[in-house]
């Protein structure tokens, strides 16, 4: 649940600290049966400095529950994950370790899936396959997670990270202070999926490892029977990527399986090591882009021609008008999960019905549309 403090022009002069401690008090008398708060600052809370950390400790106090505060405005930085630091370390010194003292029975198979977000049902999709193999799902976050649940992780005996680019850190802060190795996976497609299932089962004993290689053997003929109805239609089919944290390079496995080619990537917010990542998924031609511009981006596009765009909402419709088809691979077009083998088989589909609908060769961008010229205005006729 979300609730705000109403920051009105008078807090910019004499502060919101009051209005938070007051909202924390009223939370707290509306939903006792809350496990824990947490405070996030915008971006005027950054330029008057508002000490929300003070009024999370006295407020925790009060309470006697968890209050996290999160001072992440704008997600601040020259990329967004300055912002996805600041919000790790937000967990590591407000959350991690601050247990209610009750026990936990634990095993051998624990694990806990980090950096991913639920989209369409994503995390969902590798809890099912993950404890499919044999393994148990201590904790999932942030996509349905909870904040007991992430209280858990330091139980965990292997953490599996999704999103590299934003929850490395607390995945290396655990290793550093657990020593809780991590991770990262890539569910996106049968090959990458089989890959991953085996990585992950080699950190187990063969109990885990058989349980790897049955899932893999069960969803085999779905899959076979996925790729034999749309590969005929996908194959030779080309893409271009401009997307955010991982996708840039984890759905290149799952076009690939479809016999599709990935012609151009890159990311808006990466770092170097999101890029050397990137290439060994990559052939020796492929375009790779940092940060681009809309205009750039549409210049790529022209010089490319690609079939298929997967982009996000801003480029959408441009694209669209275009003529190329675009699926937008941040919420999946509100469609998903992706992740998964059954979550490959609703990928399939959508990028089929993005392709093969013929609407995009049809219509006529605004921009090469032809002025209708007036006819000349007939001269009035002499006496």
């Amino acid at each position: 649940m979300n609730f705000t403090s109403d920051f009105q022009e008078k807090d910019i002069v004499f502060g919101g600290d009051k209005k938070l401690a007051k909202l924390i008090n009223e939370v707290e008398l509306l939903f006792p049966l809350h496990k824990g708060i947490s405070v996030q600052s915008e971006c005027p809370i950054g330029l008057i400095g508002d000490d929300i950390e003070a009024v999370a400790k006295k407020g925790a106090k009060e309470i006697n529950k968890p209050i996290v505060p999160v001072r992440c405005e704008g997600f601040r930085g020259v990329s967004q994950s300055l912002g996805h630091h600041i919000a790790n370390d937000a967990i590591r010194d407000w959350v991690l370790d601050k247990r209610d003292g009750q026990p936990f029975e634990s095993t051998p198979y624990d694990v806990s899936i980090i950096g991913d977000y639920n989209i369409g049902g994503d995390a969902w999709a590798s809890r099912i396959l993950i404890e499919e193999m044999g393994l148990r799902v201590v904790a999932q976050w942030s996509g349905d997670g909870t904040l007991a649940e992430m209280e858990k992780t330091p139980k965990v005996k292997l953490n599996l990270l999704h999103c590299y680019r934003s929850m490395n850190y607390i995945s290396r802060h655990m290793e550093e202070k657990y020593g809780i190795p991590w991770l990262e996976y890539n569910f996106f497609g049968p090959t990458k999926i089989a890959e991953s299932l085996r990585a992950i089962a080699a950190h187990f004993d063969d109990r885990i490892k058989e349980g790897a290689e049955k899932v893999i053997a069960r969803y085999q003929p779905m899959m076979e029977a996925v790729i034999a109805k749309y590969k005929p239609r996908l194959q030779g089919k080309t893409v271009m990527l401009y997307v955010g944290g991982l996708r840039p390079r984890h759905v290149i496995g799952a076009y690939e399986d479809l016999a599709m080619e990935v012609i151009g990537t890159g990311y808006e917010f990466g770092h170097g090591d999101d890029y050397d990542r990137t290439m060994k998924e990559m052939g020796n031609a492929t375009l790779l882009y940092d940060d681009a511009n809309g205009f750039e981006l549409e210049e790529f596009v022209k010089k490319l021609k690609p079939d298929l765009v997967g982009s996000g909402i801003k480029e959408k419709y441009v694209f669209q008008k275009m003529g190329i088809p675009l699926r937008q691979m941040h919420s999946w077009d509100y469609s998903g999960p992706y992740h998964g083998y059954d979550g490959f088989a609703i990928f399939a589909r959508d990028m089929d019905m993005a392709i093969s609908n013929p609407c995009w060769t049809k219509q006529t961008p605004p921009w090469l549309k032809q002025p209708e010229v007036e006819a000349p205005a007939e001269l009035p006729k002499a006496a």
